[in-house]
């Protein structure tokens, strides 16, 4: 969360929100001026996260039912995308981040920690120990990489690398990108 330095007052869309954890992080950063909205596939979660934010008060926070392959939100009407190991479980994860640039704003950040493969190794997503693990479909490194840049992102930087406690030859990565300010960027 603290790389993806969250202003007041901004807004920030949580992609695989869960039951809303780093959703109501962020919304402590934005401030009552600010909106954090979590997407996630799961009625069940979405249910859990609106009843926790209802229960405890959070006014600047909404969850919304949807793929993050089609985000339920504007073109052009976040500050910051966040995620958090998700996005390797897509199976179209170029289109994941067409759509993350599609709802930025321009000069919008993009902050992702997720799986990745190492070496030329790819998790098979039909694997089921993959899909426990949360590992299933993890790219490696440099293929996860050039998606972003494929897709327009600029001062992309890998910030964070850890290897998994869970699977042997995947690791953690914490990647920002930024959506160009304009189309000389």
């Amino acid at each position: 969360m603290e790389t993806a330095a969250i202003r007041e007052g901004e807004v920030v869309v949580d992609l695989g929100s869960g039951g809303g954890l780093d959703a109501f992080k962020a919304s402590k950063l934005v401030g009552q001026s600010g909106l954090v909205i979590g997407v996630d596939a799961t009625p069940e979660m979405v249910w859990r996260a609106r009843e926790t934010a209802r229960k405890h008060g959070f006014s600047n926070v909404e969850f919304r039912l949807g793929e993050i392959e089609h985000i339920p939100v504007d073109s052009n009407s976040a500050d910051v995308v966040i995620s958090n190991c998700v996005i390797n479980l897509a199976p179209d994860k170029g289109l994941v981040f067409r759509e993350a640039y599609r709802i930025l704003k321009p000069g919008g950040r993009l902050v992702v920690s997720d799986t990745v493969a190492e070496c030329t190794l790819k998790v098979d997503s039909k694997d089921l120990n993959a899909w426990t693990e949360c590992v299933a479909g993890a790219l490696p490194e440099d293929e996860y990489i050039d998606l972003i840049k494929k897709t327009g992102f600029v001062d992309i930087e890998v910030r964070g690398k850890t290897q998994s406690c869970c699977s042997q030859g995947i690791a953690s990565i914490t990647v920002t990108a930024t959506a160009p300010k304009n189309a000389e960027d």
